[in-house]
């Protein structure tokens, strides 16, 4: 891996981590989370909710490259 590689790489997991702990503040301010459709429910754990987040994060990282 170059030396320019690797620093995209960081910057990357830089943003997904960024977005994953938002993701944990959310969770946690939210708390259960449920997903009620047709009679039946489902229960949203924080794992989906910390995924979304560093999905987030990498779409900003996304965003910055645009504009730059």
């Amino acid at each position: 891996m170059t030396e320019d590689n690797f620093d995209k790489a960081k910057e990357a997991a830089a943003y997904a981590g960024a977005g994953m702990a938002a993701g944990v503040v959310v969770a946690e301010i939210v708390g259960g989370m449920g997903l009620a459709v047709g009679g039946t429910a489902v229960a949203i754990g924080a794992a989906p909710v910390i995924a979304a987040g560093a999905v987030v994060g990498l779409a900003a990282l996304g965003l910055k490259k645009i504009f730059e």
